[in-house]
């Protein structure tokens, strides 16, 4: 049944409704059978309507008076006793309702009716975000500030209480249901039209794979990001056609490989992560030895890539039954003891290294490993892995050269691929390109910009771009200038720079202002505000875009009548 909150009511109430109907009759047959008389002495038979009448105000209130006539003694004998009898049906009544308004089953119900409401009434672009935590929580954030709307499933009902007590503006729909099942997924609207993806970041990445599976086969085109970090998970997901696979400690990784061979390319990220600006310290990492505490997923990533770059790794694992197959055939050293142990860090020569990794899944323990590391080799290089949001105060008083936190890059990486999808598409374009090239862009987008560019996407289409479209349509030719111009003073040109051109696919980076604009062009600029301001106009507004077109005001109706 699909209102199953009526359901529950008809199924719950329909003894103390048979009750009240029963008390109802046994008290209107006998006021029907028994006989009165009217204001002449006559015998009468009160209707039914009287009787009923009577019954009704008699069962709820036991007042009003006698109606129609006064009663005679048989008819208050009767009434005395019906009196009981409707009062205690009602009684009974009474209580199956509250117990019913108590009910967590009927409260549940009532809420998913409410929630079904919401999202048939939810007309704007939306993601569904499943699982309730710090790390969502702040994707919420981010999507309601790009005036994209959420709905969250999550299972515990506690956590569903904590987003409630958020107070989200605009109000952000919540389904308390297993988020792996489909009828919640297609509840939460993901056959909707304007649904535009789902998050998935639950820290079991089987569960991420059947999530994933369960989406596209409900919706083959709706936009998956999903959690997964160990590669068989990536690569079933890429077989899935996910097109955004999270792994924060691939990202780590890849980071670290930037900061050894192209610090600028991994300024450029952290700027377009909105993490750092242009004029921030460049990120140099030193080669030589490094210490890697912590065997795991993070650890491993990171050795491939010091391996990449023929650097020295050693491991040092507290764990003595963690498997060791990963190193086989791998040219490196692995200790059994504790991190943060003074014998053993001076054994495995701290002293000579350049860098320590603190790559465990226990914040207090990292702290420990660095605290013991600077004490042993001030002058080396401190990263760490942060694991809970909380302690981010705890971690920057600590005096680290460098903090990997995977929550953060999980909502840096989750928002920027759903919310701004070109600019992910241009980290990944970057990632091959060299140190010298980096350094050209951030000195090109300093110069041109500031330190901190905005970035604006745009379509060419009606709905992003309608002027240009129609334009484009008529088969006339239209290069990326139309953009630069300053609506102030059309011999002006305003500060952006293009970053990224996508055409059916294939990805055009830094294209010329030269380049011939087509339909569908995807485009990604880097600007300020002032230039934002003006390419919305340029794109939407029939007036600029002469105007930016022509060098010429378009002549309006007005205009020609005051002429």
């Amino acid at each position: 049944m699909r209102n199953s909150s009526l359901f529950i009511i008809l199924y719950r109430m329909r003894i103390p409704f048979l009750v009240i109907i029963v008390a109802y009759t046994i008290a209107i047959t006998g006021l029907l059978i028994i006989d009165g008389r009217d204001a002449n002495g006559n015998p009468y038979h009160m209707s039914i309507f009287d009787a009923f009448y009577f019954v009704s105000y008699m069962a709820t209130t036991i007042g009003f008076g006698e109606t129609p006539y006064e009663f005679t003694y048989s008819q208050r004998i009767w009434v005395s006793i019906s009196i009981y009898i409707t009062v205690v049906g009602w009684f009974y009544g009474v209580g199956s309702l509250v117990r019913l308004l108590q009910d967590k089953l009927f409260l549940n119900e009532i809420e998913k009716s409410k929630f079904r409401r919401q999202i048939k009434r939810l007309k704007q672009k939306f993601i569904i975000v499943l699982g309730y935590n710090q790390i969502t929580s702040e994707i919420i954030k981010r999507a309601i500030q790009q005036d994209i709307r959420t709905v969250v499933i999550e299972k515990s009902e506690e956590r569903g209480n904590d987003l409630l007590l958020e107070n989200f503006t605009p109000t952000v729909p919540l389904l308390i249901a297993d988020a792996h099942s489909s009828v919640a997924l297609e509840e939460a609207g993901i056959k909707k039209h304007n649904c535009k993806g789902l998050v998935s970041l639950f820290e079991d990445d089987s569960l991420n794979l059947r999530i994933a599976l369960t989406s596209k086969l409900l919706n083959k085109n709706v936009k998956l990001a999903i959690k997964s970090t160990t590669e068989n998970h990536s690569e079933n997901l890429k077989d899935l056609d996910v097109e955004i696979i999270a792994n924060p400690f691939l990202i780590i990784s890849n980071e670290i490989n930037m900061a050894l061979n192209a610090p600028n390319l991994l300024k450029l990220e952290k700027w377009l992560y909105k993490v750092d600006t242009l004029n921030s310290a460049l990120p140099l990492f030193p080669k030589g030895k490094y210490i890697i505490c912590g065997f795991g997923r993070m650890g491993k990533s990171v050795y491939d890539k010091l391996k990449t770059n023929n650097i020295e790794a050693h491991f040092i694992e507290i764990d003595s039954n963690k498997n060791i197959d990963y190193i086989k055939n791998r040219t490196t050293s692995l200790t059994y003891a504790n991190a943060d142990d003074k014998d053993t860090l001076i054994e495995i020569g701290i002293r000579d290294s350049v860098a320590i990794i603190a790559a465990t899944n226990n914040d207090t323990t990292n702290l420990s490993i660095l605290a013991t590391a600077k004490k042993l080799n001030p002058k080396i290089m401190t990263i760490v892995r942060e694991n809970e949001m909380e302690d981010f105060s705890i971690f920057e008083n600590a005096n680290i050269d460098h903090i990997f936190m995977p929550a953060k890059i999980l909502i840096n990486k989750t928002t920027n691929a759903l919310i701004n999808p070109l600019s992910d598409v241009f980290i990944r374009s970057i990632s091959n390109k060299d140190e010298a090239w980096a350094a050209k862009l951030v000195r090109r987008l300093f110069e041109t910009i500031d330190e901190n560019p905005l970035l604006f996407e745009v379509e060419i289409n009606f709905e992003d771009a309608p002027e240009i479209t129609r334009y484009l349509k008529t088969k006339q030719e239209l290069s990326l200038n139309i953009f630069r111009v300053s609506l102030h003073n059309k011999e002006l040109k305003n500060n952006i720079v293009p970053l990224l051109l996508l055409r059916n696919n294939e990805e055009f980076l830094l294209p010329s202002w030269e380049f011939e604009l087509k339909l569908d062009d995807k485009i990604l600029f880097a600007c300020d505000l002032h230039a934002k301001n003006d390419m919305e106009y340029i794109a939407q507004n029939i007036y600029e875009f002469y105007y930016a077109l022509t060098g010429k005001e378009k002549r309006t109706i007005l205009k020609g009548l005051f002429k």
